[in-house]
């Protein structure tokens, strides 16, 4: 997939828009349907960067009725309480795990491709408390201007004081750091633990996986052992880097990195034999901040059963 440009995600966000009777206002169930569609369409991920410092947003769309914007959080980023003026909204989480606070109101978790809308005049804080990054792709009718930001006085909001205002002007966002851990539910059994690795990737089929290798610099690591590797064949190009030692090998932070590991914005394709462990060791890396990372349903198997290029086994299984 080639960089997107400005065209081409207007194109997108036109074909993703619900019609409604009311070309001035969307409603928040429209608004939750553009963020679904939107968030599963392709070119806008090659806009994401991360940032340090604050949360990074961008606005892709902006249209007579409504806009869409892109965030991306680290882990112990957040919003802070705000509401957004006027304009309904919705947002759903492409990658990763958010939490939604409102006073009075118990947490919610939420997950990749559950979205949530709401209303004008509501107020909430939506935090990263994972491990991981996340992205998440928003909607709002009418564009977003205005927003106020408040104070959590026991169960009620305070307005801070001049708090409220343009949206186009406003080029930074609070530097809060508190690292919150993720909460313990409790120990997980194996297939919890896949569930949960796969609910924060981009899962790719082999088909899928291949035209990405294509199209752009994305590498792809194969992470089984050297006997299977002999047993089943390979994969042409593919970069060799066993399971045991895959964080060292791909942490940028690391000092006995691969030369590919140059930051974090890497885009790693992990393929195992049966597309299982390496959901896993995805996930893994996603946590050492390799936002990009995913892995190939079906793995190996599903590649060669695909009758996509690979190499011929080394020794009879």
């Amino acid at each position: 997939m080639q960089f997107a440009t400005e065209e081409r995600l207007e194109s997108e966000a036109s074909s993703t828009a619900v019609v409604s009777k009311s070309p001035a206002l969307r409603t928040p169930e429209e608004l939750a349907s553009i963020v679904s569609l939107f968030a599963s369409s392709a070119g806008w991920m090659d806009r994401v960067r991360l940032q340090v410092e604050h949360r990074w947003y961008e606005r892709l769309y902006k249209g007579p009725d409504h806009d869409i914007w892109v965030i991306s959080w680290l882990p112990g980023q957040s919003t802070g309480f705000h509401d957004h003026g006027e304009s309904s909204g919705a947002f759903v989480v492409a990658t990763g795990v958010l939490e939604e606070h409102r006073p009075q109101e118990q947490s919610i978790v939420v997950h990749p491709h559950n979205p949530r809308a709401f209303g004008p005049n509501y107020a909430h804080d939506v935090r990263n408390v994972s491990f991981a990054p996340a992205v998440s792709i928003h909607a709002y009718s009418p564009p977003l201007s205005d927003m106020t930001k408040y104070e959590l006085d026991g169960d009620r909001l305070i307005p801070r004081a001049r708090e409220a205002e343009r949206v186009e002007m406003s080029s930074q966002e609070p530097r809060g750091r508190n690292r919150e851990l993720a909460r313990h539910a409790g120990t997980l059994s194996i297939e919890q633990m896949l569930a949960a690795a796969r609910a924060r990737l981009q899962r790719l089929s082999p088909n899928e996986a291949a035209e990405v290798l294509a199209e752009t610099e994305a590498i792809v690591v194969d992470i089984r052992p050297e006997r299977q590797r002999m047993i089943e064949g390979g994969i042409p190009g593919a970069l060799i880097v066993e399971r045991n030692v895959l964080e060292w090998r791909l942490d940028p932070a690391s000092s006995s990195r691969l030369p590919i590991a140059k930051d974090h914005d890497v885009r790693v394709i992990v393929f195992c034999s049966e597309g299982y462990t390496s959901s896993l060791a995805a996930a893994a890396l996603q946590d050492l901040g390799l936002w990009r990372a995913t892995d190939v349903v079906g793995g190996f198997q599903a590649w060669h059963a695909a009758g996509l290029p690979t190499e011929p086994p080394t020794i009879a299984s």
